[in-house]
């Protein structure tokens, strides 16, 4: 297992290493000068060329790259260009909104995709498993900032049930906290719920055909311990890789969210410095969230070795 370990850890810094090659080639072969927004729209070619050779713009590409990914190796993100902010500091103090968000999100999606999946796999063919399916492609078909301004209307302006946006610390209150984070996150995790509850009926309609599932049903064990223990558990390597993948969903979907519900999270800080060009911000937020990506898929292949036995002697 050790080893194991050891050599996945190995096998991210290549991943990383690409990563950081894209979204540096991305952003500078794309057009738009981030000196040019700095100087105004009625700056001369002169005070351009000032502020590109300032913030280094001016150099080769390859020494740009280096001396970015060296920085970044050393933990420096580097600096905004705009505010002067430190990377780090922008991120640290976004962080707390977008960490809410995604545990929460993760919490309810997860919660409801995996019981109407398992519910969907025991009644196939049935009302609730064509119900199930329904919402699996709505949840597939409805971009997130549809799904967002319809509960926006609906939920918070027609019925007044909840905060339309914003966040809310913890330390204000624990409702206070959660209501400005039940809209967005079921915003984000209608998606997601489709996902996981696809695999989840289709990986235990496969575990409900064994033959030790008819053998449990047989010796009379009643129907929640044999789907939760039986037929869920065996079921649950096809599921918690989808929730891995999954990820990637909430990491896009975080930038729409956060900027429908006005949240002042790590992906508003993104959109943010996307308009303006701000490379420094880009560049460490998008290895930021591919080496979150990357590390929990790590603690993902970990887990299967204890969900299931065999893999630890394959």
């Amino acid at each position: 297992m050790l080893s194991y370990i050891i050599r996945r850890l190995l096998g991210v810094i290549p991943v990383m290493l690409v990563v950081g090659i894209f979204v540096f080639s991305l952003l500078h072969l794309a057009p738009g000068d981030p000196a040019a927004i700095i100087a105004g729209d009625n700056a001369t070619p002169e005070s351009i060329a000032k502020i590109r050779t300032n913030l280094g713009l001016d150099r080769p590409l390859l020494e740009q790259f280096t001396t970015w990914g060296w920085s970044t190796l050393k933990g420096d993100l580097g600096v905004s260009m705009f505010s002067g902010i430190p990377v780090t500091t922008l991120v640290e103090q976004r962080m707390g909104p977008t960490i809410s968000l995604t545990i929460t999100t993760l919490i309810v999606a997860v919660t409801i995709a995996v019981t109407l999946g398992v519910l969907a796999a025991w009644k196939a063919g049935s009302l609730l498993d064509r119900a199930v399916m329904g919402l699996a492609v709505t949840g597939f078909s409805v971009p997130v900032f549809v799904v967002g301004y319809i509960m926006v209307y609906y939920v918070s302006l027609k019925w007044r049930l909840l905060p339309v946006q914003g966040y809310k610390e913890m330390s204000q209150g624990f409702w206070i906290w959660l209501s400005h984070l039940i809209l967005p996150s079921f915003a984000l995790g209608l998606a997601y719920v489709a996902l996981i509850a696809r695999i989840t009926r289709a990986s235990m309609l496969e575990v409900l055909a064994e033959d030790y599932i008819r053998t449990a049903s047989a010796k009379g064990v009643s129907t929640m311990p044999m789907l939760l223990r039986h037929a869920l558990k065996n079921a649950a390597v096809p599921i918690i890789t989808v929730i891995g993948i999954g990820i990637a969903l909430l990491i896009s979907g975080v930038v729409i969210t956060e900027s429908v519900f006005n949240i002042p999270g790590i992906g508003r800080l993104v959109v943010d410095a996307i308009a303006r060009r701000d490379y420094p911000i880009i560049q460490g937020t998008m290895i930021i969230f591919a080496g979150v990506y990357v590390l929990i898929n790590l603690a993902i292949d970990i887990s299967y070795s204890f969900l299931d036995p065999r893999i630890r002697y394959s």
